[in-house]
């Protein structure tokens, strides 16, 4: 089996349908975070004091998006990571809403929004992920990564950790 981490997961978005269905199943408050690129309220999170080891995946198609010992406590109120699982897993796009220019993160797959990216984040990279808990689905060891699209990884892959 390739590595967790190589060229597993394919990055080629989902047809029209599959994004259709994929949102479907979402709540009314993952929609508004992922879809209409909301942000959650400081410091009420599910993953904000989430410590076992694992993956965050994507919420919406289950691509993994940051590894659990990337995550840091930042102070800020939501999930903060020094490092994405692959930097091809995650987009980062301009937003300028709110009166202040940031860039936001977005799934490379799917386009959902995850959150945003700022450079004041701890060694070794600077950098801090800032992310919506409603945006992503954590993966514990030994736990089943999820593969919603029937291709982004191969069959019953477990995180190995």
């Amino acid at each position: 089996m390739a590595e967790v981490g190589s060229d597993l997961f394919d990055l080629a978005p989902p047809t029209r349908q599959q994004r259709h269905d994929l949102a479907a199943a979402l709540t009314d408050e993952e929609r508004s975070l992922l879809l209409e690129h909301a942000e959650e309220a400081p410091f009420c999170g599910l993953f904000l004091y989430e410590k076992r080891e694992g993956v965050y995946c994507c919420r919406l198609c289950g691509l993994p998006l940051f590894r659990a010992g990337a995550k840091f406590e930042s102070g800020t109120g939501w999930p903060s990571f020094t490092t994405p699982f692959r930097a091809d897993h995650l987009q980062t796009i301009e937003d300028r809403r709110y009166g202040m220019v940031r860039a936001e993160i977005v799934c490379a797959r799917c386009g959902s929004h995850q959150g945003h990216v700022f450079p004041d984040g701890p060694p070794p990279t600077g950098l801090r992920y800032c992310i919506n808990s409603g945006s992503l689905e954590f993966v514990a060891v030994g736990e089943t990564l999820p593969d919603r699209l029937g291709r982004g990884a191969p069959e019953g892959l477990v995180w190995p950790g």
